[in-house]
């Protein structure tokens, strides 16, 4: 029963393709001995199902029988600058390996500001970067930001930020999804590693990231932004499709749990959309409540910079 329900997933992602070519291909056998699978006078050893598992990135979770046991998979761990080159590489496989289309819908419950949107050639992005990594490696010692100089992520982050911001985006934001990131240079211009005209800029810099997060809202149709004030957010990211879904819940700043597994997916969809209903829809609430959210970040952030 197992194996039919393999195949039949595999037959999902092939469409046209012969399927007994895929297995002989991805196995290393014979045709013969992907025929002799494929209509089920052989089994495949469990070496070959998870291998084929893998490839097709179909989860192994429908195959226990347990509620109360899923398969998960984790991204690598960041420890080093050089490390993040794999996360975004890792994250754009995400998108790459799901079946992206109209129907695809990303719910993200912004803590911090989605990282997506750091991920760009400005003073900004490279402080984000300096301070996820002196938050990650405790043996790193804290350099001066001026010099620090990361690894050029320019055509992987501009991948994947545009995959991003292509598909259909629910995020949920609050009063204090803005308040990390002025924390962290409030900090480390108080320990003088990031001096004044660098944390001026960088100032400026996000002022401008969150008047192009108001424009989207105000705009862009794909684009939806709740203002929840009952909920503790989280960074969850959840990629909903009907086909096929994907729950990624944070370990840490670049470390992400990622379930497939359908009841679970399930479970994370009922509790988005009841965060949704506890929330203000700040692009059809009018101009008024979606001026009072945005000035309330915009004077944070003025705030900070005169009193640098």
């Amino acid at each position: 029963m197992h194996q039919e329900r393999l195949l039949k997933e595999i037959r999902k992602r092939i469409g046209n393709r012969s399927l007994n070519d895929e297995i002989s291909s991805i196995l290393n056998i014979s045709y013969d001995a992907a025929h002799r699978r494929t209509s089920l006078k052989a089994k495949f050893s469990f070496e070959e199902a998870l291998e084929l598992a893998k490839y097709y990135q179909i989860s192994l979770n429908q195959f226990i029988t347990s509620d109360h046991q899923i398969v998960v998979n984790r991204t690598s761990a960041v420890t080093e600058t050089k490390d993040l080159q794999s996360f975004f590489r890792n994250n754009l496989s995400i998108f790459e390996n799901l079946p992206l289309s109209e129907e695809m819908t990303i719910y993200y419950s912004a803590k911090d500001i989605p990282f997506f949107y750091t991920l760009s050639d400005t003073l900004l992005s490279r402080f984000k970067i300096y301070v996820w990594m002196n938050l990650l490696n405790a043996k790193q010692v804290f350099i001066p930001f001026l010099q620090f100089s990361p690894p050029n992520f320019e055509t992987d982050t501009k991948e994947l930020r545009k995959k991003y911001e292509q598909q259909n985006v629910v995020e949920l934001w609050n009063d204090v999804t803005v308040s990390s990131i002025l924390q962290q240079i409030a900090f480390y211009y108080d320990t003088r590693l990031l001096l004044k005209k660098e944390a001026q800029t960088i100032l400026d810099e996000l002022k401008e990231l969150i008047e192009y997060i108001e424009q989207k809202t105000e705009r862009n149709t794909k684009f939806h932004l709740y203002e929840n004030e009952l909920m503790h957010l989280s960074n969850d990211i959840f990629f909903h499709h009907p086909e096929q879904s994907l729950f990624a819940l944070p370990t840490n700043m670049f470390g992400y749990i990622l379930i497939n597994d359908e009841k679970t997916c399930s479970e994370t969809l009922n509790y988005f959309e009841h965060q949704i209903k506890n929330s203000k829809s700040l692009n059809t609430s009018g101009n008024r409540d979606r001026k009072l959210f945005f000035n309330k970040m915009y004077e944070q952030i003025e705030n900070l910079k005169q009193n640098i």
